[in-house]
C-alpha cells in the first residue's frame, strides 16, 4: 500500500500556506515538490507516494494563491513573493531539501537556489528554462485566462484540459478533477487559484526578468537535473543548450511521451528519472565520505 500524506499548514509572513508530507527515512534529505502556475500540490500525488515508498521524505506545497493556500490580500504573485515563501519554508526544515519544480515552481526553485545559497541540496527543473518558447508560453496563458466564468460540469473541465493537452489520456473518473477546481455557491466550477494570479496590468506580475534568471542559473553549484517533456512547446533544443551553457554541470533528460505537464503526462518515466537522480546524489555523498575517510 502506498504511503499517505499528512496535510499541514504553515504561516509565512502572515500568509497561510498548505502542504502535504509523506514521511520517509529522516536520514535522507527531503524532496520538496513545487507545482506549476494554476496547479496545486495534488499534481505531485503519485510522485510523492512513490518517493516516500523508497524511503525519501517528500513534501508538496500549494503556492500562494493556489489550492488550499491563502490568496494574497494585496494580490502579490510576484516572483519575489513565491521565492520568499519557499525560503521561509525551507528554514523550518531540519535538513536541506532537493527542490523539484515544474514551470512556475521550477522558476521559483531556480531563483531561490541561485540567490540564497544553502536553500537546496540539489535542484530539478521540470520543463522550465531561462528562455522558454513564446508560443508555448502564450498557449499556457490563453488556457489559464479562458473560462473566467467557470464550468457548468466537471465534464466541461475535462474537455478544456483535453483540448489544451491532447498528450494526456482523458480520465474515465472525473472525481480527481475536484482537487484542481472548486465549486462556488452558484454551482459552477472554477480553477482552484486566485484569478489575480493571471491579471495583466501595466506591469504584469508574472513577467520574469530573464537577466535575473540567467544570473541565478550561473550561480548554481549544487547538482542540477533538467527534465524536458519531449513534446513540450515551451522548451526548445536551443533553450536546453543555453541552460547547459549557464549550468555546465547540469544533467538533462527527455520524457518522450510528455508535453509541458511532464509529471502528469508520464508519471512512471518522470519518477523513474527523478529516482535515479536522487540515487546518484546518495552515491556521490557516499563516495565523498569514503574518499575523505581514506585521506
Amino acid at each position: 500500500m502506498a504511503p499517505s500524506g499528512e496535510v499541514f499548514d504553515l504561516d509565512t509572513d502572515g500568509l497561510r500556506l498548505a502542504g502535504e508530507r509523506w514521511q520517509g527515512d529522516p536520514r535522507n534529505d527531503p524532496v520538496l515538490l513545487l507545482h506549476g502556475g494554476g496547479q496545486t500540490r495534488h499534481s505531485w500525488q503519485r510522485t510523492a507516494a512513490r518517493l516516500a515508498s523508497g524511503g525519501i521524505t517528500t513534501i508538496a506545497l500549494d503556492a500562494r494563491g493556489h489550492g488550499d493556500s491563502d490568496w494574497h490580500p494585496d494580490e502579490d504573485y510576484s516572483l519575489d513573493g513565491f521565492v520568499g515563501d519557499l525560503v521561509n519554508f525551507v528554514n523550518t526544515l531540519d535538513r536541506t531539501p532537493v527542490l523539484v519544480g515544474a514551470s512556475l515552481g521550477g522558476t521559483t526553485a531556480l531563483v531561490a537556489a541561485g540567490e540564497h545559497p544553502g536553500v537546496a541540496s540539489a535542484v530539478v527543473l521540470v520543463d522550465i528554462v531561462v528562455n522558454p518558447e513564446p508560443t508555448g508560453v502564450a498557449r499556457i496563458t490563453n488556457f489559464m485566462t479562458a473560462h473566467q466564468d467557470g464550468f457548468a460540469t466537471l465534464e466541461e473541465v475535462a474537455n478544456a484540459i483535453a483540448t489544451y493537452n491532447p498528450v494526456r489520456k482523458r480520465p474515465r473518473n472525473l472525481d480527481g478533477l475536484r482537487k484542481n477546481v472548486r465549486q462556488r455557491a452558484d454551482g459552477r466550477w472554477y480553477w482552484h487559484w486566485d484569478p489575480a494570479f493571471m491579471r495583466v496590468e501595466d506591469e504584469p506580475q508574472r513577467r520574469f526578468d530573464p537577466t535575473r534568471l540567467e544570473a541565478a542559473a550561473g550561480r548554481l553549484t549544487v547538482p542540477v537535473m533538467i527534465v524536458r517533456g519531449a513534446q513540450s512547446d515551451v522548451v526548445s533544443d536551443d533553450a536546453i543548450e543555453d541552460m547547459k551553457r549557464l549550468i555546465p554541470h547540469a544533467t538533462t533528460c527527455d520524457v518522450r511521451a510528455a508535453g509541458h505537464m511532464v509529471a502528469g503526462d508520464d508519471n512512471d518515466v518522470f519518477t523513474a528519472n527523478l529516482s535515479q537522480f536522487l540515487a546518484s546524489l546518495s552515491r556521490d555523498i557516499d563516495g565523498q565520505a569514503s574518499a575523505h575517510g581514506r585521506a
